[in-house]
């Protein structure tokens, strides 16, 4: 079976887009599954957050949307057992000069998944795609709509977290009239929770209440160490497995699997 590609995506910066990536992938393996990272921020936070070190980063998803590269030949393995990650350089800084004329420019990174069928990790296929998207609504983020089956929002939990989703929920339903049918929300993650903060009680039941069924059970707290753990090239569930934060990914994990058994149920 073809891997399930969920693209992270918030236009909003700071909501923790990249460490919900990281960490997310990173509890899928720990229960089993085989997981490619696409970095498509030109900040290329992912990549450093894997200890992929800049100097190392000799293909991208630059070279992926440009067509001179493969996935299976962009991607890297990391020090995290069953993933692996096509890494991020500024290069991609260049999309919109290179591509922005192109009558493809929507689908380059769709058309690069559907070459790379059967791409292999530990002999074993890729189960799950993660692509974590810049903090705005550019070419990359539509090329990230585009090849996804699925959208994963995270959200923080601070006073502007609805400001904006309409726009977010506004271009997934036209990329889903236009360019991929197929496009769902997989939900709503809740980031940055402060149960010391009666704000971020507030704003999580704003959030239910406009989404509904979307958000997810699990709500990712504020915590150190998911702070601390990328200036050592770690996911937080390497660097403490039993911190708060680590804890959450992991139920995180089961919640995405869950809602993906449940589609493939219906």
């Amino acid at each position: 079976m073809a891997p399930r590609i969920l693209t992270l995506a918030n236009q909003k910066g700071g909501v923790g887009k990249t460490t919900t990536a990281i960490n997310l992938a990173t509890a899928l393996a720990a229960i089993g599954e085989k997981v490619l990272i696409v970095d498509l921020d030109p900040q290329g936070n992912a990549s450093t957050g894997l200890g992929i070190d800049r100097v190392n980063r000799e293909v991208s998803s630059f070279d992926v949307l440009m067509g001179e590269s493969t996935i299976a030949g962009a991607a890297v393995m990391t020090s995290v057992p069953n993933v692996a990650i096509v890494p991020s350089t500024l290069d991609l800084l260049g999309v919109e000069h290179a591509i922005g004329q192109e009558g493809d420019r929507a689908f380059r990174l769709r058309d690069a998944f559907r070459a790379a069928s059967g791409f292999l990790i530990d002999g074993r296929p890729v189960t799950y795609v993660l692509i974590d998207c810049p903090p705005s609504l550019n070419l990359l983020t539509i090329n990230a709509l585009v090849a996804a089956s699925a959208v994963l929002v995270p959200m923080q939990c601070e006073f502007f977290a609805l400001e904006g989703l309409s726009q977010l929920l506004q271009t997934i339903e036209h990329i889903r009239s236009t360019l991929n049918p197929g496009l769902s929300i997989q939900g709503v993650v809740m980031t940055m929770f402060d149960k010391r903060n009666n704000l971020s009680e507030q704003v999580l039941q704003d959030v239910r209440s406009e989404m509904g069924q979307l958000v997810y059970d699990t709500v990712i707290p504020r915590n150190v160490r998911l702070s601390e753990a990328p200036s050592y090239g770690k996911p937080a569930l390497l660097y403490d497995l039993k911190c708060a934060g680590s804890q959450a990914y992991l139920r995180l994990a089961t919640e995405v699997i869950r809602r993906e058994r449940q589609l493939v149920a219906a």
